[in-house]
């Protein structure tokens, strides 16, 4: 999947940040927690955010970035859900919480995706990273490889379960970024096990620790995480009418609180909020010129629906202006930012969000770049 894609929400999310003062919005809860942040997935917006850079403990949130490249891992046939793979004592003895597999046996991967996603297992977790990258140092760095590939600017993994360590820490909006790319770029697997109440393995049931899945039908997912200096932590997802809220909540001071926390947040933001779909995944909001090329024109969306919340009763009110960046020189590339989205609301700025080449343009042949360069000169 190309990169513009996996980062598109995170570029969103900085125009939305940079909207006009004037604009007036609903005024967010107040949380009794460490950090937090509320995402409109559609278009990236934050729609509220407490401290969402300050660098705290993830604990077993860390396990959305071993899901993540377990999932990579399965795509790529690196492993597959049939293989077994090897315990070793290591992973046998990793503390915190487990999934109790038996050390020097064989587990099947999806016993074990199961066991790191609904049960917690450090130890499933360890076994994961084994067998993916040999060792859990080795799977620590491919960790921090894909962090930084997917923008998130102030995180920092040692291990694959969240287990303390002073250089392992994240951020609420790395979070967003992290949990936002999982639900988007895993479509069937976040829906097959985040939604999971409860797993058996090895004569042991265990209920998935996000009591939101029990007390909000909307509600399918993602992580809690808990350590003494890390507090009770919980990403949770919701949607409601196709459209998808992610709340990330970190140091409450209980299980209950960050759940009772985090439907408060997810609930202010489905009722203080419309959402209103601009444009549609790879349509073309316009078709540009383009110079130099092997063709003369480029067509320009979003790689994804463009769903921008705006205050509730204002959804009437909402324009948009597309600008282009001219002039466009071949050779143009899919992702390629061409223009922007200037959004307003009643006539005051709301937003900008990039517009992106739907199609690559190869150079033109000399004749065709002579011809355009001579045309340029009187433009």
């Amino acid at each position: 999947m190309p990169m513009f894609h996996k980062t598109f929400l995170f570029v969103l999310s900085l125009f939305f940040a940079a909207q006009a003062a004037a604009q007036q919005l609903p005024i967010p809860p107040s949380l009794a927690a460490k950090s937090w942040l509320l995402l409109e997935t559609g278009s990236g917006q934050i729609l509220s955010a407490e401290l969402p850079d300050e660098r705290l403990e993830p604990a077993s949130l860390t396990k959305l970035m071993t899901a993540y490249l377990t999932f990579s891992a399965m795509r790529q046939k690196t492993i597959a859900l049939s293989q077994s793979l090897p315990v070793s004592e290591k992973a046998w003895r990793t503390g915190g919480s487990k999934m109790f597999v038996r050390v020097n046996t064989q587990v099947p991967v999806e016993d074990l995706i199961k066991g790191m996603i609904v049960q917690s297992g450090n130890d499933a977790c360890v076994t994961l990273a084994e067998g993916i990258a040999g060792s859990e140092e080795n799977f620590a760095q491919m960790m921090n490889r894909e962090a930084q590939r997917l923008g998130m600017k102030n995180s920092s993994f040692r291990n694959s379960t969240g287990l303390p360590d002073p250089q392992h820490y994240t951020t609420a909006r790395d979070l967003s970024v992290l949990a936002s790319a999982l639900i988007h770029d895993f479509p069937e697997e976040y829906k097959k096990y985040y939604s999971m109440k409860e797993f058996r393995y090895n004569n042991i049931t265990q209920p998935n620790r996000n009591r939101l899945l029990w007390v909000d039908p909307t509600v399918d997912g993602v992580k809690t995480g808990h350590t003494d200096a890390a507090g009770y932590c919980l990403i949770s997802s919701a949607q409601r009418n196709k459209r998808r809220l992610l709340s990330v909540v970190l140091g409450t001071s209980s299980d209950s609180a960050r759940a009772s926390e985090s439907l408060k947040l997810l609930n202010w933001g489905f009722t203080a909020y419309d959402a209103v779909k601009l444009y549609a995944a790879n349509q073309p909001v316009s078709s540009l010129r383009v110079w130099k090329g092997a063709q003369k024109e480029a067509k320009a969306g979003f790689p994804a629906d463009l769903m921008v919340a705006v205050p509730k009763g204002y959804a009437d009110k909402v324009q948009a202006q597309f600008i282009s960046q001219q002039p466009l020189m071949a050779p143009v590339q899919i992702g390629q930012k061409v223009g922007v989205v200037k959004v307003s609301i009643d006539g005051k700025a709301y937003g900008e969000y990039p517009v992106s080449a739907l199609e690559n343009v190869p150079v033109a042949g000399i004749f065709g770049r002579t011809i355009d360069t001579v045309k340029l000169w009187f433009n």
